[in-house]
């Protein structure tokens, strides 16, 4: 990565680094906070958290917060009727910067999402009227293995265990170069909520 020019912004490029990124995520235990998880860099300080419905009180809701605390990207899963006769379910990925809310992504999470194999696809936004997703996640996330990739299939961020970690509370998020680390968590935190992990109630 030679610039800001290689960077792949999404919620926003001060989250994008030029070099690859190992991030170590640890689930809160629910009794704790209320759920959810904290992500943190090799020193290690936490650069995100993310709150489940046990800490904002609202099923269908996630938070990601910045290492200040700072709401940075609040999800939200899409109900109604129309949603329920539907073949999935969708989940909305909202900038949260200073009071605005902007749209930045959707993913459309498919009623056979358990399945090892499932592909989850990602659409960012704005769209273009040529393409319907841009990202899909492949592998299987409760196993701790998968891996998020682009439409060409390059891979943008993977999950795996370390084999020095002895539980799947504890894992390991890595990052490609350029691209947005809070939107790659924000993924993650949408895949940990449809498995009925730390930041579901």
């Amino acid at each position: 990565m030679s610039g800001s020019s290689d960077l792949i912004p999404i919620v926003s490029k001060i989250f994008c680094s030029s070099s690859l990124t190992t991030l170590t995520v640890r689930k809160r235990p629910r009794v704790v906070n209320g759920g959810g998880f904290a992500v943190t860099d090799r020193r290690p300080k936490t650069i995100f958290t993310v709150d489940g419905c046990g800490v904002i009180g609202s099923k269908g809701q996630l938070l990601v917060r910045d290492e200040d605390g700072a709401s940075i990207l609040r999800i939200q899963k899409k109900g109604g009727v129309v949603q329920a006769l539907s073949t999935g379910h969708q989940w909305k990925g909202f900038a949260d910067n200073q009071g605005t809310n902007k749209l930045v992504f959707s993913l459309k999470e498919s009623r056979a999402c358990f399945a090892k194999n499932e592909r989850i696809r990602i659409c960012t936004e704005p769209r273009s009227s040529h393409r319907d997703w841009d990202y899909e996640v492949h592998g299987s996330f409760p196993d701790k293995d998968c891996s998020i990739n682009d439409r060409r299939g390059a891979i943008v961020a993977e999950v795996i265990v370390s084999e020095m970690m002895e539980s799947k509370e504890i894992y390991q998020l890595i990052v490609r170069p350029g691209y947005d680390q809070a939107f790659v968590v924000g993924v993650i935190a949408v895949l940990d909520s449809i498995h009925g992990e730390s930041t579901s109630c």
